[in-house]
């Protein structure tokens, strides 16, 4: 039998032992070696589930769990609370108590309607206590509070007057017809349905813009007294999408194509009738929209059964620029006309998470602190920048004194770590190296951005109505959503009421030839009356 000597240290004893038993020893270690590297992954993986399950879920917060917890169930109390801390001022004699806005006039448009209401003394009121003579009035003293009325239900009734001739109708028996003439009728905004306007586009913002689905207006209208089924608003607004807000979609399409940088992201959505599909099968809401290099911003909506890539190569038909998304692969086979810009922010997510996910101990010594420093380096670079409100090529040359090198450096110190894949840092390191040709693009011209925040802050709505109506119930009606979130969006994006916005449109393209390219753009959300302004923004 052959033998092989294994030298053991301990006690300085030397054992022999077959090479059987030495392989079976070698396969046990490297088992055991798998198996610790298996544990050292499933330790990450917990300690980040129960950071996102307790802990903060902003980067940048530092409130504790007990802070948090108190402000998600006594939210009007903390808010009480912090408008009570009042501001005192040190003057030489005494103290001065700074009056906190929230409790003024001053912050409310100029233009509210005010119902006055006058306090006078009447009778022996004015009997004066001195001398018993009637007083007269001085002066005035006025105090200012705020009032909310719900929303108020109309009828709006039309009277259209019927008129003849009395002169022909005296003549009438010599064989002379009456002529009789009618006011003519107005246009319903919807054929056959006593919809206004109004009443439309107060549902799709209730909707699309406060997360109010049709059940919970029907229920409102119920404790009003008023019996408006889910249904009938349904109807309503999918109608009134079709025939008025569609044509304006598809001319912001073909506007969106005409811009030089976009953003894009996808979020799932559930369709319960979806043809060739369970109900529980995950359908997408796409995301389009122009980056902060205009004054005239298109954010846009589109639904698709799916997530692959002919959908954006679709949509995006024509389009020759930069376009700026997360690390989906999707993205990345559009074309040489297209040329994708990573987004930082996925990359420090990756790092922070990783970072995050290790003992307290080996945190700051970890490639994932490393990682973060060079990503927060990046960003620090950028908010320089904007707050000193550099112009594009003054963005584009300081990037390439400031920023590159960073990237230079982050790049090589990449490729010299040598970290397990399947571990949190492992995949933030993965990603870098995969990501790196797109994630560098945003050096290539001053308009670019260094994340995608903006395409995400443009998807949250949506995901935030989405917890509050849950699924759509057919491709209609995803579509017919995504039209309507596309008007509503672009709209507050350039300022706009929305309500008033809808309200202005579907009066006014009621009238209209909608055939007509001149038309329609006319109706765009820039071309909106005065009157259509958000108020906050004026």
């Amino acid at each position: 039998m052959n033998k092989t000597e294994l030298n053991r240290t301990s006690n300085a004893e030397m054992v022999t032992i077959s090479r059987a038993e030495y392989e079976e020893f070698q396969a046990q270690r490297k088992k055991i070696s798998e198996l610790e590297s298996r544990v050292d992954v499933l330790m990450e993986a917990l300690r980040l589930a129960n950071h996102k399950r307790f802990g903060a879920s902003s980067e940048k917060s530092e409130e504790t769990l007990m802070e948090q917890l108190s402000f998600l169930f006594n939210e009007a109390e903390v808010f009480a609370a912090a408008a009570e801390k009042e501001e005192v001022t040190e003057v030489a004699a005494h103290k001065r108590r700074k009056k906190n806005n929230d409790y003024t006039m001053d912050t409310l448009p100029e233009n509210l309607p005010v119902e006055r209401i006058e306090h006078r003394l009447e009778g022996e009121e004015l009997v004066c206590p001195q001398c018993g003579e009637t007083m007269t009035e001085i002066g005035t003293e006025v105090v200012n509070k705020l009032k909310i009325i719900p929303a108020q239900t109309i009828v709006e009734q039309h009277v259209y007057y019927s008129y003849a001739c009395k002169s022909c109708a005296e003549t009438a028996d010599e064989g002379c017809e009456t002529p009789v003439v009618k006011a003519p009728h107005e246009k319903s905004v919807i054929p056959g349905s006593f919809a206004t306007a109004e009443a439309i586009a107060h549902i799709m913002t209730q909707k699309f813009v406060m997360g109010s689905p049709l059940y919970r207006q029907e229920q409102e209208l119920n404790r009003q007294g008023i019996s408006l089924s889910r249904q009938t608003m349904s109807n309503w607004i999918l109608k009134a999408s079709e025939i008025y807000l569609a044509p304006i979609y598809e001319q912001l399409h073909r506007e969106l194509l005409t811009r030089d940088v976009l953003h894009a992201d996808e979020t799932t959505l559930q369709v319960l009738h979806e043809p060739g599909k369970k109900p529980q099968t995950e359908s997408y809401m796409w995301l389009y929209r122009t980056s902060g290099d205009t004054d005239k911003p298109i954010v846009m909506y589109e639904y698709q059964p799916g997530r692959g890539a002919k959908h954006p190569k679709a949509f995006l038909t024509g389009y020759k620029g930069y376009l700026h998304t997360d690390g989906y692969a999707a993205y990345h086979d559009l074309g040489d006309d297209i040329t994708v810009v990573g987004c930082w922010a996925h990359l420090r997510r990756k790092f922070d998470e990783a970072l995050k996910s290790l003992p307290k101990g080996k945190a700051k010594s970890s490639s994932a602190y490393q990682g973060l420093a060079y990503c927060d380096l990046l960003f620090a670079i950028e908010k320089g920048l904007a707050e000193k409100n550099a112009t594009t090529k003054e963005r584009y040359k300081e990037r390439l004194e400031q920023a590159k090198p960073v990237l230079d450096a982050m790049f090589a110190w990449a490729n010299s770590r040598n970290i397990a894949p399947k571990s949190a840092q492992g995949k933030a390191l993965h990603y870098l190296k995969e990501q790196w040709p797109y994630l560098t693009n945003y050096l290539k011209d001053g308009r670019l951005e260094l994340s995608n925040n903006r395409a995400e802050r443009s998807i949250k709505p949506f995901v935030i109505d989405r917890k509050n109506f849950l699924f759509a119930n057919t491709p209609k009606g995803a579509t017919g959503s995504a039209v309507m979130f596309s008007l509503i969006q672009t709209a507050i994006e350039n300022g706009l009421d929305p309500y008033k916005y809808l309200t202005w449109l579907m009066k006014t393209a009621k009238d209209a030839d909608l055939s007509d390219t001149e038309t329609v753009q006319s109706l765009l959300p820039w071309n909106a009356p005065a009157e259509c302004k958000n108020r906050s923004k004026e």
